[in-house]
């Protein structure tokens, strides 16, 4: 097994507590769960609804698979949060399914929580597998 690699991407979403943006061993790589901030801006207001907000957080999933090396298409795994689950779950769900193929959607699930970091109403992990 390969010594885990922890990066920090130059650029990419500000951390809200102490991690790193990914780790990556034996061809995984682990993204942390991302905020709907603005990398540009990370002290400016989120962005107002779900699906604004998921948006958001995709486009921040992105920045941390590009510094990697790799996008959507190497995402296996998705886990989504949700603060506000039987109001946002199907605008959640609308938005989120444009970032990927219909036949490539990456296996997922999805929960309710009482509280996000920053007063988020979406937060998203996943998990991507380097091509061999």
């Amino acid at each position: 097994m390969d010594h885990p690699i922890f990066h920090m991407i130059g650029g990419g979403p500000r951390p809200v507590a102490p991690f790193s943006h990914a780790v990556e061993a034996d061809g995984w790589v682990i993204l942390t769960g991302q905020m709907p901030t603005d990398p540009a801006a990370p002290d400016a207001p989120l962005p107002e609804g779900v699906e604004a907000q998921t948006r958001r957080v995709m486009e921040n999933l992105e920045i941390v698979l590009k510094g990697v090396g790799l996008d959507l298409s190497h995402v296996v795994q998705c886990r989504c949060f949700l603060t506000e689950f039987e109001r946002d779950y199907a605008a959640f769900n609308e938005t989120y399914k444009r970032f990927f193929p219909a036949d490539r959607l990456p296996a997922r699930t999805t929960v309710g929580v009482t509280a996000l970091a920053v007063g988020a109403l979406v937060e998203i992990d996943c998990i991507a597998r380097r091509p061999e």
